[in-house]
């Protein structure tokens, strides 16, 4: 039972260790909103669908870029490759990318409706960050986004919902913040 408890304090350490060296994955968060900006930016476009649909996953490609770039300007640890748990957070995003798979799929049977699964993968996708980086804005975002562009992307248009996903992300960094200043100063008291 000793070794246990040992253990899962060695896991909750190393968990703090990520939250608060990499500030709780803000910079990819920060790197999202840009690249929500440009899908919308896409969405207005008077293109057809499948080019649209194309450029957006263009788009993704220069997230690990940006947000190394974002972590220089915010002072975030990118790799914070002392702590082991790194290597687990690769492989929730590495995971994505089989989910990927569906949005492909869609882009030929269905494409109208592409960027609203895209959606709904991205914000699922954001559900293990929450025990990662102890944080509840990671659940609360992994459970909201998948519902909302469900909703949105089954009444509305993909701009709609691209803008909306811009929208949402902002409230995301937004609400990081505040739970990097908070996390700070329990921190900080301790």
């Amino acid at each position: 039972m000793e070794n246990k408890d040992n253990l899962f304090s060695v896991v909750r350490e190393l968990r703090e260790d990520c939250a608060r060296k990499q500030q709780k994955g803000l910079h990819f968060i920060i790197t999202s909103v840009m690249i929500w900006l440009a899908i919308s930016f896409i969405q207005i476009l008077p293109l057809p669908t499948f080019t649209k649909n194309l450029y957006m996953f263009c788009c993704s490609a220069p997230l690990i870029p940006l947000a190394y770039l974002v972590s220089k300007l915010i002072k975030v640890d990118f790799q914070n490759k002392d702590n082991p748990l790194t290597s687990l957070g690769i492989l929730f995003s590495v995971n994505q990318m089989l989910y990927i798979l569906i949005v492909m799929w869609i882009y030929g049977c269905v494409p109208d409706k592409m960027l609203m699964v895209y959606a709904m993968i991205f914000g699922a996708h954001l559900l293990p960050y929450g025990w990662l980086y102890q944080s509840k804005m990671y659940y609360i975002m992994s459970i909201l986004i998948p519902i909302m562009a469900l909703l949105v992307g089954l009444y509305y248009s993909a701009l709609v919902v691209a803008v909306v996903m811009f929208l949402v992300e902002i409230v995301f960094c937004v609400g990081l913040i505040m739970e990097n200043s908070m996390y700070s100063r329990v921190q900080n008291e301790v």
